[in-house]
């Protein structure tokens, strides 16, 4: 072991954790850092206190415990120990504990100053775990705040060195150079009509037929697992196993996937990127990387999270193709082009970028930071994220409307579960054992969702896993104790508390739903919950492309013993809602559960005020192009429109279409007093209406800079004509403008009119916005024309000095 690469920087190392508060070491794959590397520490005599190492996945924490045990000839839970989701294995004798998940963050909201901890190391620091994010700004929130002589190791194949540097300044980084063996790297395109699966399995058969050893493909979900697991097992030689390996199976079946093969055989391990990480799966040298993986995305205004499928960063790839060199030479083959991976993105993208981080703002309030600038991060969260995770945590008791914790939180927070669980367990706590119970078994069925067996939670909870009931009793112990008997007909009563905004109406017999918070979901057809015309859905994932969610687990309920059960999500809401068929308005009164009715009743009187309201949603709904614009209406928008564009120093009230919307009540309500009906409100006089908008000061300018009417030198009040996208025009007959050297102007002088010239029979003649030029050129020709044709009318020669008239010659 010691000629492991690490052990040469060993001595650089405890060096620079003995001066520095933080070190990072930079160390490739199978150099030992993980399996080595902490029980050297422990011999270090200045660590006197315990070592903590977090590990980001379950599997590898468990494997690595194991592995350091068993270097010092003990059993897991002596000098090492684990702790993790529903297993614990430590004792009074356990010096150095391997922490996976929240466990963490736990301890420190425990005991923030870790009392006993002399260093922490964040181990594979290259994933960017939510967890692991959190973690480091708490840790070094210790740090500055309670134990400068508290130690932090962040160690990876593949740190991002230069964002850590920029965060930690002062921090050594210590470089492990090279690896246990050599790993022959070859990129092998591949044709991108052809199916994953297909062609995954193929290279995988081409590899095992000429290289000996056992070999792990990298796929980005468990579909892809399953489909090609079922092509090798057709094609595979018969002393080749098959083994899947993903986060879902139970830890029985991932520990044999990661297990010595039986002497005599080999084995093909079919991965997700769970197996980048500290595991050594014994016998790998060959590794093929569909260079894919699969990572969740929480959309904020939907509050789901999609599972987006996208190609694994440079970082990745190296990680993987490092399980060849674990034991011996190895060869990994990567399923694209070369230049293609040169151009994939150097790092992963964090999780805190990406994550409902409602969990996260929790455990903030309990560590007593209200601002997220407070901290100290790789990545700062986003305030698009926050805000979402505040508004789950008020809708679940969790904070109060100044954005503080409650009594509730504070529980909630202590509970260590995902926020919605853990409202859901701490109201069943005080409602008695039985409820705790199933409230717990809840909890960790969804937690973990079984992967076959249909849609229906009940399924889970009559025939419950022994891997559920084993967290289930952790978590009845930490809120209260484990006698209590799980009751499945309260299930949908205490699920409610954590998915209020998902209860769901069936619409439709396809299996479409209705959530209380206005989201459409569906589950497939035959399945068989898709007729139940209520169920809450505990388990959602957003479709592609804004499709409608996929309900993955849900427990059918009845919703008027729900109702009546929890009084405080229904409300009673009378509305007023246009009749389209009879054109007409109608009262209802509703029970509704977020969007969706329960009950409803028709209403005789409405008020004029819910009369009036109604009329304005039908608008909205309809737009304001459904009302009826008189000339003089649309007019008026057009001056009021373009008076924003020539006036620009006067605040004009904003009349597009949106604009209008957006203020019905300002303008539009007041005209609808005694209007019920259809015809009624196509009389409504929409000038006067829009006329509302602006003070009289307003209007006068409006009148005086824009009018609706301009007077010609005869005196004739002729009207204006006013449009959206070129200058207003006036249509006069050519005479009335006779003796004008220019065209007129309006909006205090900045745009010149467009006039419409006519003839004495009003048809036009000639358009222009340069009088003086048509009096100099082409008028020529319209006298010559026009004489003949109307000889009782002026047309002298010198039109930009005579005098206007509006009569034949014969009355001048």
């Amino acid at each position: 072991m010691s000629l492991l690469p690490v052990a040469a920087v060993l001595e650089s190392l405890l060096a620079a954790l003995q001066s520095s508060a933080q070190v990072l070491l930079n160390a490739p794959t199978g150099a030992g850092k993980s399996t080595w590397l902490p029980l050297q520490l422990l011999k270090a005599d200045w660590l006197n206190g315990k070592i903590i190492m977090l590990e980001p996945r379950r599997l590898a924490a468990r494997s690595v415990a194991h592995r350091l045990a068993q270097q010092l000839g003990e059993n897991v839970g002596q000098t090492v120990g684990y702790r993790m989701r529903a297993e614990t294995k430590v004792s009074a004798q356990t010096r150095l504990e391997v922490v996976t998940e929240g466990i963490l963050t736990r301890m420190l909201q425990q005991d923030p100053e870790l009392s006993g901890v002399s260093l922490v190391i964040l181990d594979e620091f290259h994933e960017r775990s939510l967890q692991a994010d959190l973690a480091l700004a708490l840790l070094l929130d210790v740090q500055d705040g309670l134990r400068d002589d508290l130690r932090l190791l962040i160690m990876s194949a593949t740190l991002d060195d230069a964002r850590l540097t920029h965060l930690l300044p002062d921090a050594p980084v210590i470089r492990s150079e090279g690896r246990s063996f050599p790993v022959v790297r070859n990129y092998m395109p591949v044709s991108a009509h052809e199916r994953l699966d297909h062609s995954a399995s193929n290279a995988a058969l081409n590899l095992l037929r000429q290289e000996s050893g056992s070999l792990l493909l990298f796929l980005p979900g468990v579909g892809e697992i399953k489909r090609t697991a079922e092509l090798l097992e057709q094609r595979v030689d018969a002393d080749t196993d098959i083994c899947p390996l993903y986060g879902a199976l139970p830890l029985a079946e991932q520990q044999k996937a990661i297990d010595p093969s039986p002497a005599g055989r080999r084995k093909v391990v079919l991965a997700t990127n769970i197996a980048e990480t500290s595991l050594t799966i014994d016998g790998i040298r060959l590794v093929i990387d569909s260079t894919l993986e699969r990572v969740s995305q929480f959309d904020v205004r939907s509050g789901l999270t999609k599972l987006v499928t996208q190609r694994a960063s440079q970082a990745s790839m190296t990680q993987r193709a490092g399980r060849a060199g674990r034991l011996e030479p190895g060869i990994c083959w990567h399923l694209m082009a070369a230049e293609q991976a040169e151009r994939t993105a150097e790092y992963s993208e964090a999780e805190i970028l990406h994550s409902d981080l409602s969990s996260l703002w929790l455990n903030l309030l309990q560590w007593g930071c209200h601002d997220v600038a407070q901290l100290k991060w790789l990545d700062t969260p986003s305030p698009a994220a926050i805000s979402a995770a505040q508004r789950l945590l008020f809708q679940l008791g969790a904070i109060n409307e100044q954005g503080g914790l409650t009594p509730t939180g504070r529980a909630m927070g202590d509970a260590g579960s995902d926020p919605r669980l853990a409202a859901m367990l701490c109201a069943a706590q005080s409602a008695g054992e039985d409820a705790l119970a199933t409230a717990a078994l809840l909890a960790a069925i969804i937690e973990e969702p079984p992967r076959n067996g249909g849609v229906d939670l009940r399924n889970a909870l009559y025939h419950p896993q022994s891997h559920w009931q084993r967290r289930a009793n952790q978590l009845t112990k930490r809120l209260g104790n484990g006698r209590g008997r799980v009751e499945p007909d309260d299930a949908a009563f205490w699920l409610a508390h954590a998915f209020p905004d998902r209860i769901a109406n069936l619409r439709g017999q396809d299996g479409r739903y209705l959530l209380a918070n206005g989201l459409g979901a569906a589950m497939e057809a035959d399945d068989a919950l898709a007729r139940t015309p209520w169920l809450i859905a505990a388990t959602l994932l957003q479709g592609v492309n804004n499709s409608e969610a996929r309900i993955l687990l849900a427990l059918p309920c009845d919703i008027d013993l729900l109702a009546a059960r929890l009084p405080h999500l229904i409300s009673e809401q009378t509305s007023v809602e246009w009749d389209e068929a009879k054109g007409t308005l109608r009262a209802w009164k509703r029970q509704q559960l977020g969007r969706l009715v329960i009950k409803a009743q028709p209403l005789a009187k409405p008020s004029v005020e819910e009369l009036s309201l109604a009329l304005l949603n039908w608008v909205r709904n309809q737009g304001v192009s459904a009302l009826n614009w008189s000339d003089s209406a649309k007019q008026l928008r057009l001056r009021l429109q373009c008076a924003a564009q020539w006036l620009p120093e006067v605040n004009w009230p904003a009349v597009d279409d949106d604009s209008l919307l957006d203020s019905l009540e300002s303008w539009l309500l007041p005209a609808l007093d005694g209007v019920r009906d259809l015809r009624g409100l196509q009389n409504i006089n929409l000038t006067d209406a829009l006329l509302s908008l602006m003070d009289w000061s307003m209007r006068q300018r409006l009148d005086s800079a824009l009018p609706t009417h301009y007077t010609v030198p005869t005196g004739s009040r002729l009207p204006l004509q006013y449009f959206s996208d070129k200058p207003p025009v006036l249509a006069v007959r050519l005479q009335e403008v006779f003796g004008k050297q220019h065209s007129p102007k309006i909006a205090e002088g900045r745009v010149a009119l467009v006039l419409e010239l006519l003839s004495p029979a009003h048809r036009p003649l000639q358009i222009t916005r340069d009088l003086a030029a048509f009096w100099q050129g082409s008028y020529r020709e319209v006298q010559k024309e026009m004489k003949g044709r109307y000889p009782k009318h002026a047309w002298p020669d010198d039109p930009g000095n005579a005098l206007p008239t509006r009569r034949t010659k014969r009355y001048q």
